[in-house]
């Protein structure tokens, strides 16, 4: 019997939150970078989950909003780091820019089903693109990640962007059936997916019935796991995804 382990995780800081002005000079406003915060944010929460876990992530899955593509690149350099940071040395290293890595440690792919729900609930009205387009090069995004990581042989689960305008109903059905199609795709893996607050939440309330999530914190994340019996042929019957803690999550009982 194994285990596979599964974390969901929301992007770090955003730009439009910081910088108030950026909206009104973006090309493409309803998709902002992190902020430098954000960045260093991402790369010591890889850092904690790398040396808070007691096992290690081998694939890794984002949006394809840049914001997700930017923290998923730096929790990957945390986590492909070749140095062993431990004790004070992991507290004082707060940035990637030194870092050393092993991109063979991690394969990183983009996901559309991981997408930020997409009506005028998540997206701001006043950056949401006026024909519904947005206009994603996932080339250039997966320049963003760090070189050697990024896994093309991936057959993503949603092929492209869920309609314009989607109800908050199917864009929570949406996480919650991409994370399993996800996990049932690399049963013997375990997984680090890079979403939304929203993807976050859902997976949290789907988890945690009596619940309601109040607010993810930028880079707040939750970690389930489940067993999986492997048979002949690559079979394998897989258990029910169990809840074991959060970071960042605030719930209240329903």
């Amino acid at each position: 019997m194994a285990t596979q382990n599964v974390i969901v995780m929301r992007h770090g800081d955003r730009m439009d939150n910081f910088e108030e002005l950026w909206v009104m000079k973006a090309e493409r406003p309803w998709d902002p970078p992190l902020h430098q915060d954000g960045k260093i944010r991402a790369f010591c929460t890889g850092q904690k989950i790398r040396s808070n876990m007691d096992f290690p992530i081998h694939r890794v899955f984002v949006s394809p909003f840049l914001r997700c593509v930017q923290t998923a690149a730096e929790v990957v350099r945390a986590l492909c780091d070749v140095a062993d940071h431990n004790g004070e040395s992991n507290v004082l290293l707060s940035n990637s820019e030194s870092v050393i890595i092993d991109p063979s440690k991690v394969k990183v792919s983009i996901e559309y089903g991981l997408c930020e729900m997409l009506n005028l609930v998540a997206v701001r009205a006043a950056a949401a693109p006026k024909d519904g387009d947005f206009k994603f090069s996932i080339s250039q995004y997966e320049s963003e990640l760090p070189a050697g990581t990024v896994d093309n042989t991936v057959e993503p689960v949603h092929k492209k962007l869920p309609e314009w305008e989607e109800t908050l109903e199917s864009a929570r059905a949406r996480y919650v059936e991409v994370v399993k199609a996800l996990a049932d795709k690399y049963p013997s893996e375990n997984l680090l997916l890079v979403t939304h607050g929203e993807g976050v939440g859902s997976i949290f309330t789907g988890l945690n019935k009596d619940s309601t999530v109040l607010e993810v914190a930028y880079c707040g994340h939750l970690y389930a796991k489940r067993t999986i019996q492997f048979g002949e042929n690559q079979s394998f019957t897989a258990g029910e995804f169990v809840y074991e803690k959060q970071t960042g999550v605030v719930s209240a009982a329903k």
